[in-house]
């Protein structure tokens, strides 16, 4: 092959990435110029018990760091869920069909490539439309699933799942998969759960599907290991959401009069993670006219992170009208994924 056979070859395989990638950011370019962002930091960082979103986790640097998370050995969440993709991947598929891949918190799809394997498999054809608030993981991830699977389009939404869902277009092929994997739906609250199902119900067609992964309930120790690993990574996570608020709203804090706190609530079933002021300081976020002060060891709670009872959840599902068709657990049995078909 000459050189410029190469480069014509190198163009036209480029080509065909970008023929089947579209990527729509439905956020702003630059969240400080809407009247209404940061009003949730506001109103957070100004109660008497201090608390930030959750999704101001994912910057892009937050969103690496959750990867690397992923991948620490006290974190199980990722092995149990993915051993339970791999060994029951084949059966989803053949209980869906064709279907458009939805994928809420799509982070680096690493996955979602277990179910895109298993559809393939079958002959059926690739649609998937990853849906992340960080816009640069988000095009990085496509690109790279594009490159390995040849056959597939890539419909990219950068956005918020409330917005995400509510903007979902007519799926292309016989039926959809909504799938909220990895637990993120531990990180809402028993009222944002309720909230979040019935924006599940209204993004999907009378016989399509939701897969939904969830941690179950189990020993504290696990629990505590999980997200207090060895190597700070998920210290490093916590404290970064302050790098983010700073960036994104003109800020100031100093992520090292602050330390990283995570316990288990047994009576609420739930990790609480928070951040835990060394002294006392004030905050400036100057994008929001605001000022914050800090009394010694006040903290602001960031994320829980619930474990839930399958039976439990399978009925809250079922009263949204989603219907639990299968269930699966690891050998362990503790994390749980749970394939929804909705019946309203």
């Amino acid at each position: 092959m000459t050189i410029s056979q190469a480069a014509r070859s190198n163009v036209s395989s480029q080509n065909s990435v970008e023929d089947r990638l579209e990527i729509q950011n439905l956020l702003q370019a630059n969240l400080i110029v809407s009247p209404t962002a940061g009003g949730d930091v506001i109103k957070g960082l100004t109660q008497t018990a201090k608390s930030l979103p959750a999704r101001y986790f994912y910057d892009d640097r937050g969103s690496k760091l959750f990867e690397q998370i992923c991948e620490l050995p006290e974190y199980y969440l990722t092995r149990s869920e993915t051993a339970i993709l791999q060994n029951y991947a084949g059966e989803i598929a053949e209980t869906t069909g064709a279907c458009e891949l939805v994928e809420l918190g799509s982070g680096s799809s690493t996955k979602t490539r277990i179910l895109l394997d298993a559809y393939n498999q079958l002959g059926y054809p690739l649609r998937y439309v990853p849906i992340d608030v960080s816009a640069g993981m988000l095009e990085s991830s496509a690109r790279q699933l594009l490159a390995d699977y040849p056959s597939l389009q890539v419909h990219a939404l950068a956005g918020t799942y409330e917005l995400a869902l509510s903007q979902l277009q007519a799926s292309q092929l016989p039926t959809r998969l909504i799938c909220f994997i990895g637990s993120t739906l531990g990180n809402l609250n028993s009222q944002e759960c309720d909230v979040f199902f019935s924006q599940i119900t209204d993004a999907l067609q009378k016989c399509e599907y939701f897969l939904l992964g969830v941690d179950l309930q189990k020993p504290k120790h696990l629990l505590s290991a999980a997200y207090n690993d060895s190597q700070g990574v998920t210290a490093a996570f916590n404290l970064n959401i302050l790098e983010h608020l700073n960036w994104r709203f003109d800020g100031d804090f100093d992520t090292t009069q602050f330390e990283h706190w995570a316990f288990y609530n047994e009576t609420a079933h739930q990790i609480e993670m928070h951040l835990r002021s060394l002294r006392e300081q004030t905050v400036e976020l100057r994008a929001l006219n605001l000022t914050v002060n800090f009394g010694k060891s006040e903290t602001i709670l960031t994320e829980i992170s619930r474990k839930f009872d399958l039976n439990t959840i399978q009925q809250q599902l079922k009263a949204k009208g989603l219907v639990t068709q299968k269930v699966w657990t690891d050998t362990n049995e503790w994390f749980g994924l749970l394939l929804c078909q909705i019946q309203a």
